[in-house]
């Protein structure tokens, strides 16, 4: 099973989920405080079950928060974001060089998030 490492950021607090390899799945954007930090992780652990948009395919369908937005960036890496059910964007992913890479790292969220522990750092 997996964790969220929380730990102090430079303006606040941030977290990551980790695999149970230690390898980081997804990050959170920086809080100003460790209760909304933790209200993240809550929010984390409530959508990851969310649907894939596909943003890499022409005429994708646009699906409802909350959901995990695949799509390119510009350096031509796939990475994915997770947005809560009001549009926030609750985790992001690293760059992949293979899509289904990508997928896989959605999976492990879907997998890890809602039964891993927080530990603080």
């Amino acid at each position: 099973m997996g964790k969220f490492v929380v730990r102090e950021a430079k303006d606040g607090f941030k977290f990551d989920l980790k695999a149970n390899n230690g390898e980081i799945i997804a990050s959170s954007q920086v809080y100003t405080t460790l209760a909304a930090c933790q209200n993240g992780v809550d929010s984390v652990k409530t959508v990851s079950a969310a649907e894939v948009e596909d943003q890499t395919v022409e005429g994708f369908e646009e699906l409802k928060n909350p959901k995990f937005e695949l799509y390119t960036d510009k350096a031509g890496e796939y990475r994915f974001r997770l947005k809560a059910r009001n549009g926030e964007i609750v985790a992001v992913s690293e760059g992949y060089t293979t899509k289904a890479n990508c997928l896989n790292g959605i999976e492990s969220v879907k997998k890890n998030a809602p039964e891993a522990e927080v530990v603080k750092e």
